[in-house]
């Protein structure tokens, strides 16, 4: 097996483990662990980096082989399979990117809310009937 299928080979097993720890970081998000989502992001993080210097043996391996070994069809089949694990990855990204975007557009609609319900409960009238958000009974102090 040459140089540059091994290092293709390898770097399916980082993509997967990748493709793993995306479907993990959305359960985690849609169950709001922050805890274990940090430790996972640090692990992402590791697995990133680690599919970065993969790319870099990639590289160096292909530019070392020859012409024909490029261009053969198994290599030719297994970048085509790398594309494909890319493209999961990136797909499955955006679907994580999405889920937090929701999730704090529903954070901050519950900020709104329990804002509102304070400016409610803090309504006063005045003595000709019209309302007035504040304190009432001002300068009494317990």
């Amino acid at each position: 097996m040459s140089e540059l299928i091994k290092a293709i080979t390898t770097q399916f097993d980082h993509l997967e483990d990748l493709i793993q720890a995306l479907d993990s970081e959305l359960h985690l998000i849609s169950s709001r662990d922050a805890e274990a989502l940090i430790n996972l992001l640090k692990n992402k993080e590791n697995l990133l980096t680690t599919v970065q210097q993969q790319d870099d043996v990639i590289s160096a391996a292909f530019e070392a082989s020859s012409e024909t070994d490029r261009t053969s069809e198994e290599v030719v089949a297994l970048f085509d399979r790398a594309k494909q694990l890319v493209s999961e990855c990136q797909y499955r990204t955006k679907i994580n990117q999405t889920a937090v975007e929701q999730g704090q557009l529903r954070l901050e609609h519950l900020r709104t809310l329990l804002l509102e319900s304070r400016a409610k409960e803090s309504m006063t009238y005045d003595k000709s009937g019209k309302a007035q958000g504040g304190r009432s009974g001002r300068g009494i102090s317990a």
